[in-house]
């Protein structure tokens, strides 16, 4: 059904546990998110 996605991707190790990709990808939107929420708040203020 789902092929086109590792098998680690859809029954990892350690459930518990996330992986690299996906802890870095939860990093880059953060950073996202935090820049568009500051510029917003900066914009408002100024």
């Amino acid at each position: 059904m789902n092929d086109f996605l590792p098998k680690d991707v859809i029954d990892p190790k350690d459930p518990k546990k996330p992986s690299g990709n996906r802890i870095a990808i939860w990093v880059i939107v953060g950073g996202v998110g935090v820049y568009l929420l500051a510029s917003g708040i900066w914009g408002i203020l100024t």
